[in-house]
């Protein structure tokens, strides 16, 4: 028996879709998703989730590099996503070992996704990143 059957691909595609419903409106990163296909990520997630716990499903995605290579991501942010990704599994209430496996996948794939090493803050980072992604997300949104 496999994480992903122990799991279940209902209650992963649950906790898949409550994190991005709570990602999209994050004071943190929602930022970061505004104007994203939400439905799309979700799926891609699920297959990558799916795979990670041990099930035979297909990732159709992007390499992760491929997919964040124009985000502007802070290892803050990362961070941020981390956490959230951990409160959605725990209220789905999976199994400790299958938290721990996505938990490591997901903070294996940090190089991928930022180039920034760690949280601290570096202020001239969150200038670039607020003048390069918050006034694109304020038009996304209606709000400029």
């Amino acid at each position: 028996m496999t994480l992903f059957d122990e799991v279940g691909a209902d209650r992963l595609r649950a906790m898949v879709t409550d994190f991005y419903a709570a990602v999209f409106v994050d004071p943190m990163i929602g930022f970061l998703f505004a104007g994203k296909d939400r439905a799309r990520l979700i799926e891609r997630e699920w297959e990558l989730a799916a795979r990670m716990l041990g099930g035979g499903v297909a990732y159709a995605g992007r390499t992760i590099r491929e997919a964040h290579k124009h985000v502007p991501i802070l290892g803050g942010h990362f961070d941020r996503r981390l956490e959230l990704w951990r409160q959605a599994m725990v209220a789905h209430e999976f199994p400790a070992a299958a938290i721990e496996a996505l938990m490591a996948h997901n903070r294996a794939l940090r190089a991928q996704v930022t180039a920034d090493p760690t949280s601290d803050c570096n202020h001239e980072q969150v200038q670039r990143v607020t003048a390069i992604a918050a006034p694109a997300a304020l038009v996304k949104l209606g709000k400029r």
